[in-house]
């Protein structure tokens, strides 16, 4: 299994497209055979903060993720004009 964690940053006064777009990329990438969980969060307190948790069957989901139609409109088309990217991080599980 592989464990992607990421978060993004909404752009002020972007904060309900970047929750449109998170919504529609969860559905599509829940649907990959690949994909075992794709949960977005939101912060509590800072409301233009979102933490993405991924997990993926091998490596090969997720680059099938990241080559998938629904990622590249959202995720690196969309996505990017309206919230910046802070960081990402990819786990293994332990054991």
């Amino acid at each position: 299994m592989v464990v992607l964690a990421v978060t993004w940053m909404a752009k002020i006064g972007r904060e309900a497209e970047v929750v449109s777009i998170f919504s529609a990329l969860t559905e599509e990438s829940r649907k990959e055979a690949g994909c075992i969980t794709y949960q977005v969060h939101r912060h509590k307190t800072e409301p233009r903060r979102f933490f993405i948790y991924e997990q993926y069957k091998d490596d090969a989901a997720l680059e099938a993720h990241r080559a998938a139609p629904h990622f590249l409109k959202y995720a690196k088309k969309e996505l990017p004009k309206i919230a910046d990217r802070v960081e990402g991080h990819l786990y293994e599980p332990l054991g």
